[in-house]
C-alpha cells in the first residue's frame, strides 16, 4: 500500500513538471511572437467584447451573421466617427503644441528654473549652459557616438516599422470580425480540451473570470471617454490653447490608477502658467481637476466599474509595466485580463485553502465564550465544580 502511495506521488510530480516545462515553453514562444500577435490580442478582445452582444441579437430571432454583421458594422461606424472627429482636431492641437514650445522652454529656464534654484540652492541652469553641454559631449564622444548609431539603426528600421504598423492596422478589422463570428466556436473547442473531471471547476472559474474583467474593460473605457471629454471640455472653457489635447490624454491615462488626475495637475497646470502666468487660470484647471474627480469618484466609477476586478490600483500599475517590460505592447494588452484571471485563480486557491486540512490542522480550535482550546481534548471542568455536560 506504502509502494502505490509513493509511485502516485512521483506519478503526480512528473505530471506537475511536465504542465510547468508546458507553461514555460509556451511564455518563451509569446515572448519570441510578441511583434507579431499583437493585432490578434487587440482583435480577440474586440470579439470578445463584443460577443455578448452578439448573442442577445440571437437570442431575439437573427442569425449569428447576421447579427455579427450588424455589431461589428456599429463598432466600425463608431471608430469611423470617432477618426473623422478626433483626427482633425488633434492635429491642431499638436501643431499648437509645437508653435509653442519655444515659450515652455523660455518658461521652463527663465521663470521654473531659477524659482527652484531660489528655493532649493541648487545651480540647475549652470548644466544648461550650451557650451558645458557641447563639453560634455566632446568629452564623452564614444557614448555620443553610440547614441547616434543607435538613433540611425532606429531611422534605417523605421521604414520596417511603418510597414509593419499599416500591416496591423489592415489585418485588425479581418481578425475582429472573424473572432467575433467564431468566438463561440473557439471557446467551445477549448472547453472540450479540458480533462472532464475538471470541466466544473473550470467552467466556474472561466466564467468567473469574464464576467469580472468584461465589467471592468467595458466600464472602464466609458469612463475614459466621458472624463476625456469632461477634462477637454473643462480645460478648453478655462481657456488653455492645449486644453483639448491635456484632457484627451488625460482621459485615456485614467487607465492607470491616479495617472490621469496627475495628468491633469501637472499637464494643465504648466500650461495655464506658460500661458497666462496667473493664480486665476490656475486655480480655473483646479476646479476642473476637483469637478472630474468628484464625478469619477461618486458616480462613474461606481456605477460603470464598481471593484468588479478586485485589484489594488497598485496591482493594476505593476501588471501593466510588468506586462510591457516583459512583452513590450502585447504586455500591456494582455496585463490586466492575466491580473483579473490571477486573481480569480487567486481566490478559488485561498478558498480551497481555508477548507483543506492543513489550514484546519489535525485537531481543530474551537471557540466558546471567549475560550479557545482543542477540539481533541476532554472538556474543562466548570468552576462551580458541577460535572462537565456532554
Amino acid at each position: 500500500m506504502s509502494d502505490d502511495r509513493d509511485l502516485a506521488t512521483i506519478a503526480m510530480f512528473y505530471r506537475r513538471v511536465q504542465w510547468a516545462a508546458l507553461s514555460l515553453g509556451v511564455l518563451w514562444i509569446v515572448w519570441l511572437l510578441a511583434p507579431i500577435l499583437s493585432p490578434f490580442v487587440f482583435a480577440a478582445l474586440l470579439g470578445w467584447l463584443g460577443d455578448p452582444l452578439v448573442d442577445r441579437l440571437e437570442r431575439s430571432g437573427r442569425s449569428r451573421n447576421t447579427a455579427v454583421i450588424l455589431v461589428f458594422s456599429v463598432m466600425s461606424l463608431i471608430l469611423l466617427l470617432a477618426l473623422i472627429l478626433l483626427v482633425p482636431l488633434l492635429e491642431k492641437q499638436v501643431i499648437t503644441l509645437v508653435e509653442s514650445l519655444p515659450h515652455y522652454r523660455d518658461w521652463f529656464v527663465g521663470t521654473a528654473l531659477p524659482w527652484i534654484e531660489q528655493r532649493t540652492g541648487l545651480q540647475i541652469l549652470s548644466w544648461l549652459d550650451p557650451e558645458r553641454l557641447f563639453n560634455l559631449i566632446r568629452e564623452h564622444w564614444e557614448r555620443a557616438g553610440g547614441i547616434a548609431a543607435t538613433v540611425l539603426g532606429y531611422v534605417s528600421r523605421s521604414g520596417f516599422a511603418l510597414l509593419g504598423m499599416i500591416a496591423n492596422l489592415v489585418l485588425l478589422p479581418v481578425l475582429a470580425f472573424f473572432f467575433l463570428r467564431d468566438w463561440d466556436l473557439l471557446v467551445d473547442r477549448v472547453g472540450a480540451l479540458v480533462p472532464r473531471d475538471q470541466y466544473q471547476t473550470v467552467n466556474k472559474l472561466a466564467r468567473e473570470s469574464d464576467a469580472v474583467l468584461g465589467g471592468f474593460l467595458r466600464g472602464q473605457l466609458l469612463v475614459m471617454l466621458i472624463l476625456g471629454v469632461l477634462y477637454a471640455i473643462g480645460l478648453w472653457a478655462v481657456g488653455l490653447d492645449l486644453g483639448i489635447l491635456i484632457g484627451i490624454v488625460a482621459g485615456l491615462l485614467t487607465f492607470v490608477p491616479y495617472l490621469g488626475p496627475a495628468s491633469i495637475v501637472v499637464f494643465g497646470g504648466i500650461a495655464a502658467l506658460v500661458q497666462f502666468g496667473d493664480w486665476q487660470h490656475l486655480i480655473g484647471v483646479a476646479v476642473v481637476f476637483g469637478v472630474g474627480q468628484v464625478i469619477e469618484s461618486y458616480w462613474l466609477t461606481p456605477k460603470l466599474v464598481g471593484d468588479r476586478i478586485g485589484l489594488h490600483p497598485m496591482a493594476v500599475i505593476f501588471s501593466v509595466m510588468a506586462g510591457g517590460t516583459l512583452f513590450g505592447f502585447l504586455g500591456m494588452l494582455l496585463a490586466l485580463p492575466v491580473a483579473a484571471v490571477i486573481n480569480v485563480l487567486l481566490r478559488y486557491a485561498h478558498e480551497r485553502y481555508t477548507h483543506s486540512r492543513l489550514y484546519a490542522g489535525e485537531h481543530p480550535a474551537i471557540v466558546l465564550d471567549g475560550y479557545v482550546g482543542d477540539a481533541s481534548a476532554p472538556p474543562a471542568p466548570p468552576s462551580d465544580g458541577t460535572p462537565p455536560t456532554a
